[in-house]
């Protein structure tokens, strides 16, 4: 067993090494990246206000507590209640259960829906960000950051970078449509 750990551990530092050697490399979170700009808080912000989405939030809150609420009182009065109480209680929480994963499909709906509206607004100037940065910083490999990356250099990551950018491009774009 040993062995074949010291093989494959031998193994992946063998192949990595060519990773490693590469002058130029990069990684990037682009999720992160356009999530963490001004225009993403201003779009969730405006989500949150809206109407039906509040009500749905409000909703699946209320529901939440009675839920709750009923759980606690079925363990507090379990050896008072009837049967026929405890399965009422009992199908009660579980028909509040379906509504709240009802609700909370519909608001994870709306903040996807969101997330992809302002990464559809976003494409662009973050393609034209991007490509400026692979040319300044000569930039040879960038990688998508997810979970297959073990480590990487936190000087190697952009994201930060390209969100700064982003805010700077849509400031530049929001003051030039004003004018």
């Amino acid at each position: 067993m040993k062995n074949v750990f010291k093989f494959n551990f031998l193994a992946v530092l063998l192949l990595s090494v060519p990773v490693f050697a590469v002058d130029g490399m990069a990684v990037i979170d682009m999720r992160t990246a356009v999530l963490s700009t001004q225009v993403a808080a201003d779009a969730f912000k405006a989500l949150e206000e809206d109407a039906d989405y509040s009500s749905n939030l409000e909703e699946a809150q209320s529901l939440q507590a009675e839920r709750q609420a009923i759980a606690e009182k079925l363990q507090k009065d379990l050896e008072t209640l009837s049967q026929e109480e405890i399965a009422k209680m009992q199908k009660d929480i579980q028909d509040k259960g379906q509504d709240l994963e009802f609700l909370a499909g519909k608001i994870q709906q709306a903040q996807e829906e969101t997330a992809q509206q302002v990464f559809a607004d976003s494409g662009p100037s973050m393609q034209k960000i991007i490509g400026e940065l692979i040319q300044a910083k000569q930039i040879k490999v960038l990688l998508q950051k997810s979970e297959a990356i073990l480590f990487s250099d936190p000087a190697l990551d952009l994201t930060d970078d390209v969100t700064s950018m982003l805010d700077v491009a849509a400031s530049t774009e929001a003051s030039t449509q004003s004018e």
